[in-house]
């Protein structure tokens, strides 16, 4: 279906055969859009995901990202079975890099993505809510990675970013079990940051999206930056990388705009340079 219209002020987009596009002043919400198949994330979806999300990194109107599922049953279900049988060693491993490759990019595309949950985010739609800065799931939300059931593990990321999110014995229990847990449970062990009733779930969102658009971008940005690497580096060398990001913002626009701001009593105007 064709990406939703939008005036000039956001980069002009190509329509997407799985994915619908809004904007809501600076923020984007982009919606897997196959409801029918509880949004199963076939080649396809892949493909539409690298584009729009490679358009939307580059925008420099867009300063949030929600991302949720068409229809109240599902976020994403999980990865196509039917593609999944047709795969051997060789294109199972090709299979897991695309997909690895792709969260990687949703991941470190420079702005805050949301992940909204509703229903259903099993498996590959479980890692693809990992790959987001942060989860906001509804009451009726289940979340799980039941790949061994198909003698298979999580293959896009998911058992790297799972347990250093909720810790190693909480992520193994749930990847083993191939449990799928209400999003209470997911609350309590880290894995979703908010639980809302499902009708308040993409308002919630957008609030905190919002929110966050009205900081500096490049702060924002730097701020992903330094958690996302710091955290696979000694002490030591993740505050010089902390002193290193610091020092780069100090010389922004951005910077210098934030401090006159506060010491004149006055609201920012970010630009993001």
């Amino acid at each position: 279906m064709p990406a939703e219209s939008h005036p000039e002020t956001h980069i002009a987009l190509p329509t997407f055969e799985t994915l619908l596009l809004a904007y809501d002043g600076p923020v984007a919400t982009v919606t897997l859009n196959r409801p029918q198949v509880l949004n199963a994330l076939n080649f396809q979806v892949f493909s539409d995901l690298e584009r729009i999300f490679t358009i939307l990194a580059a925008d420099p109107t867009v300063r949030a990202i929600l991302l949720t599922g068409a229809g109240e049953k599902a976020f994403a279900a999980g990865a196509d079975i039917k593609e999944l049988a047709l795969t051997d060693d060789a294109s199972g491993e090709r299979l897991a890099l695309r997909g690895q490759g792709i969260f990687a990019a949703i991941e470190t595309c420079g702005k805050p993505v949301i992940a909204c949950i509703n229903g259903f985010a099993l498996g590959g739609g479980c890692e693809l809510a990992l790959a987001c800065t942060l989860r906001i799931a509804s009451e009726t939300a289940r979340l799980g990675q039941p790949e061994v059931k198909l003698g298979l593990i999580p293959g896009y990321g998911g058992s790297q970013r799972l347990p250093r999110l909720v810790g190693p014995s909480a992520a193994l229990r749930l990847i083993l079990t191939a449990d799928m847990i209400p999003a209470s449970e997911a609350l309590r062990i880290g894995l979703v940051d908010e639980v809302v009733p499902a009708a308040a779930l993409l308002d919630t969102a957008r609030t905190l999206a919002l929110k966050i658009a009205a900081q500096a971008p490049l702060a924002v940005a730097a701020s992903m930056e330094a958690v996302r690497q710091g955290a696979d580096l000694t002490l030591g060398e993740a505050l010089a990388l902390e002193a290193r990001v610091f020092g780069r913002l100090s010389a922004t626009d951005d910077k210098h705009e934030g401090v006159n701001a506060f010491l004149e009593k006055r609201s920012a105007i970010f630009v993001g340079k």
